[in-house]
């Protein structure tokens, strides 16, 4: 870590601590050279390699977006979108991967969508894997009333 004030290219850790939500760590710093103190605050990265092998920051904002659209006309709210990708993403951060394919992130959306709204999770699975029939929404739907059929039954 360079200082930001005279550029020496070490620093000495002089407290950390953990941020509220736990994501990020606030170092305190001080320079061997000048003296002089600064803070930094340290997250551990997850990056999102696109279908086009585009590499990006991982992005809650881009899932709320997603899922919104699939969510429009349903009674979900935008704390429960919110909580969503948080979900999605302690899922994914779960995995110990520093990158991850845009196509992983839609599998940890599909759980999480389908118990919040299963008419939303038609849709998105309807997009995301690409249905291309009504026997792919038939097969989806089935298995929905599977999963609520009493085990009487």
């Amino acid at each position: 870590m360079f200082c930001p004030f005279c550029r020496h290219p070490d620093s000495r850790v002089i407290d950390s601590r953990t941020s509220d939500d736990g994501l990020s760590i606030r170092r305190r710093r001080q320079c061997p050279e000048c003296g002089r103190r600064f803070s930094t605050i340290e997250t551990a990265s997850l990056n999102v390699i696109k279908r086009s092998g585009v590499v990006e920051p991982f992005s809650r904002e881009k899932v709320i977006a997603g899922v919104r659209k699939a969510c429009q006309g349903r009674p979900v709210t935008d704390t429960d979108l919110a909580v969503l990708a948080q979900k999605v993403e302690e899922t994914i951060r779960a995995t110990g991967a520093s990158q991850i394919d845009a196509n992983e992130i839609g599998v940890a959306v599909l759980p999480e969508l389908r118990e919040l709204d299963e008419v939303a999770f038609l849709r998105f699975a309807s997009v995301y894997l690409a249905f291309d029939s009504l026997d792919d929404f038939e097969s989806a739907i089935g298995q929905l009333r599977r999963d609520h059929a009493p085990a009487s039954e």
